[in-house]
């Protein structure tokens, strides 16, 4: 898979902005949040450290940033993913394996969401972190109805049971977001295969 790198419209042509998100992706995802040195960071892009707090205020704040930015991601290619299919059960095949078409920096970026989510429930001091933790949390919030949405459509059609939707769509949500804890592309399962699997369950369970 190709690298890329994380997109983020409040660049400008000028800007380090997205080489320091890069960089803490590779940190974050690699060592972890707690134990990345905000230095380190400066020193991947080659600025210094004193140069970071034109772009980010804090480690938190670049932190948040990555996660609302991944979160943006994720509910697009769901969203696109989804668009061009009326048949509810294709629509939730395609909204899995898009969940699975990632490059290797989108694969730590995921990684470093699903590490950091307890970093969404509690309220920051700082206005642009807070900024950063609520945009987050309404992503969140996003990404959930679009899968209440898609099996509520997929029920009112007919093509699943009727049960719960919203606990469903949780339930497919945490099989597809957990292998982000574990997965990692030098490993021994390819990717492809992982999307695979968890596509068929997710069918079998949503259907069944």
């Amino acid at each position: 898979m190709a690298r890329a790198r994380i997109v983020d419209p409040d660049q400008g042509p000028r800007s380090k902005r997205a080489a320091i998100l890069d960089a803490a992706v590779e940190y974050f995802g690699e060592t972890g949040y707690e134990t990345t040195k905000w230095s380190d960071v400066a020193d991947r892009v080659g600025i210094g450290q004193t140069a970071l707090y034109h772009y980010f205020e804090s480690k938190a704040h670049c932190l948040l940033t990555i996660m609302r930015l991944e979160l943006q991601r994720s509910h697009d290619m769901f969203t696109e993913a989804t668009a061009d299919t009326s048949d509810p059960v294709e629509a939730l095949r395609a909204g899995v394996r898009s969940a699975f078409a990632v490059s290797e920096q989108e694969i730590r970026q995921m990684r470093v969401l699903q590490a950091n989510m307890s970093l969404l429930a509690t309220p920051r001091k700082s206005k642009r972190e807070e900024t950063e933790r609520v945009a987050a949390r309404q992503l969140v919030q996003m990404v959930e109805r679009d899968w209440t949405n898609l099996l509520v459509r997929g029920m009112a059609k007919g093509a699943f049971p009727v049960r719960d939707a919203h606990m469903l769509g949780l339930t497919v949500l945490g099989m597809i977001v957990s292998v982000w804890r574990w997965y990692r592309p030098t490993g021994a399962i390819p990717l492809p295969e992982i999307s695979d699997l968890i596509e068929g369950c997710v069918v079998r369970m949503v259907g069944e």
